[in-house]
């Protein structure tokens, strides 16, 4: 059924008058005549008689004027449901702790007003999460991608350098250092559980050791952050790697230290993926926000050769 001919319909049927309704939505009379006549055909039934004062609704017309404007109020609420800005932007974050995620958060904290929604496809790598943007699952999210393998119809920015940092407990031999360059690690044990093979963040911490001869491993169960927190701060000889804008929490008694690393700094580069086109303005004020209000990059970036810059 042609939407436009039943909303042509309730135009007349409000106004009286064909001449009226032709006014109202921009058209010819004669094109008014037309809609009606056709939507009549469809029903096969009478739905205006015309008179010497205008137009009248038949009986049939009568019975068909409430179901057709429930079913006008129901077509614009659909529209309205897909206009760009008229629903929450969806982000995938990744993980809650990390840096895209507070980013995200403290965007959100500068403009309330914004409607967006976090979520984190943590079990997706990077080539899966760039299908979720695809097919409008989500519509934007934060990864680590070559770009080689971004797809058509996506666009990558990079727009999120996270800096690394060493985690320790304070029995580690650097637990005390102000900072450390990348080869001061090379002959201490780096634990990250929950490296995933396959992933984008699988491949980072691959380089990253063949570049500075790092021994990074994830053997073992993942128990969880406060499992690993708790490893940490028993150990002497364990490490491991966290980003600067990342938020963990430990007991006080822990005593865990974060040192940054410089000379170079090695940061993980979030890149923003999103469908090329896209006009959602929450998507353009964030892209703003993070070009403008985002932490600085540090000068002395260490990223692998596989990252767009």
């Amino acid at each position: 059924m042609d939407v436009e001919a039943m909303r042509t319909f309730v135009t007349v049927a409000e106004t009286g008058q064909f001449q009226a309704a032709a006014d109202e939505l921009g058209i010819s009379q004669q094109a008014v005549s037309k809609r009606i006549a056709t939507l009549e055909k469809h029903l096969e039934v009478t739905l205006l008689v015309r008179t010497s004062r205008g137009s009248r609704m038949s009986l049939d017309g009568q019975v068909f004027l409430p179901h057709a404007k429930k079913v006008l109020t129901t077509v614009e609420q659909a529209e309205q449901a897909v206009r760009p800005g008229s629903r929450p932007l969806r982000v995938d974050v990744l993980n809650r702790r990390i840096a895209p995620a507070q980013a995200v958060y403290r965007f959100y904290r500068s403009h309330p007003e914004m409607n967006l929604d976090a979520v984190t496809l943590s079990k997706e790598n990077a080539t899966q999460a760039t299908h979720a943007v695809l097919d409008g699952t989500v519509d934007a999210s934060f990864r680590a991608l070559p770009a080689a393998q971004v797809p058509a119809g996506i666009s990558a920015e990079r727009l999120l350098d996270g800096p690394l940092e060493l985690l320790v407990g304070p029995g580690h031999p650097l637990a005390d250092a102000p900072w450390v360059s990348p080869a001061d690690l090379a002959g201490h044990r780096i634990w990250i559980p929950g490296i995933m093979p396959g992933t984008e963040w699988a491949a980072f911490y691959q380089e990253l050791s063949e570049a500075f001869g790092l021994s990074i491993d994830a053997l073992g169960p993942n128990f969880g952050d406060e499992a690993l927190m708790d490893t940490l701060a028993d150990s002497t000889s364990l490490a491991t790697l966290v980003g600067s804008g990342d938020r963990y929490l430990w007991p006080q008694t822990h005593d865990l230290r974060r040192i940054p690393l410089h000379d170079p700094t090695p940061v993980y580069p979030h890149v923003l993926l999103f469908r090329s086109g896209d006009q959602h303005p929450v998507l353009t004020a964030l892209r703003d926000y993070l070009r403008t209000a985002g932490p600085r990059t540090p000068h002395d970036v260490w990223a692998p050769d596989w990252v767009d810059r």
